[in-house]
């Protein structure tokens, strides 16, 4: 299966997207040594997987060559023994324009951090595609935030990295004052 996907960092959380379905996702990245893994094990939700994602075109991560396998939940429980890099987020996803985004609003070590993922049935639409107003800037081919980069790390590890594109931190409990 190939992704087409445009990532970006959002600048406001919208007031409706409190509204929104939402699960937590728990991604372990493996091996640990390796910079940036493309083997994950993932728990979203009630569903449990494992996927490897490749780019298509070497360094370029809006197209990806992603397999995936389902897993058993005991399957995932003895995975997630093993040594990797780990992440935590809520996943929202809200709709926009016709197209879903999913909001990642990172936990523990990374809260403070929300990116928005969208994907795309074909690279035409993906092109045309136009940012939101509430997101920041266009990340898809910033690696320091690809998701295999940012398991293991703490906010303070990419913040100098986020303060160049001017990325406030937001939290969820502030969309919940709204």
């Amino acid at each position: 299966m190939i992704e087409l996907e445009k990532t970006y960092l959002v600048k406001k959380l919208p007031a409706s997207l409190k509204d929104c379905d939402f699960k937590e996702i728990i991604d372990i990245y493996i091996p640990k040594f390796e910079r940036h893994p493309k083997l994950r094990i993932r728990k979203n939700g009630e569903r449990y997987v494992i996927t490897k994602k490749v780019p298509i075109n070497d360094g370029e991560y809006s197209e990806m060559r992603e397999s995936t396998i389902v897993l058993t939940k005991d399957e995932f429980e003895l995975m997630n023994q093993l040594e990797g890099k780990k992440v935590r987020k809520l996943r929202y996803r809200y709709p926009h324009n016709g197209q879903i985004g999913e909001f990642d609003i990172f936990q523990d070590e990374l809260e403070g951090l929300v990116v928005v993922d969208f994907e795309f049935e074909t690279r035409e639409d993906k092109n045309n595609f136009e940012m939101p107003d509430f997101c920041l800037i266009d990340i898809t081919q910033e690696d320091f935030i690809a998701g295999g980069m940012i398991c293991g790390k703490k906010y303070d590890d990419i913040e100098e990295k986020l303060n160049e594109f001017n990325y406030k931190k937001l939290f969820l409990h502030n969309l919940n004052k709204n």
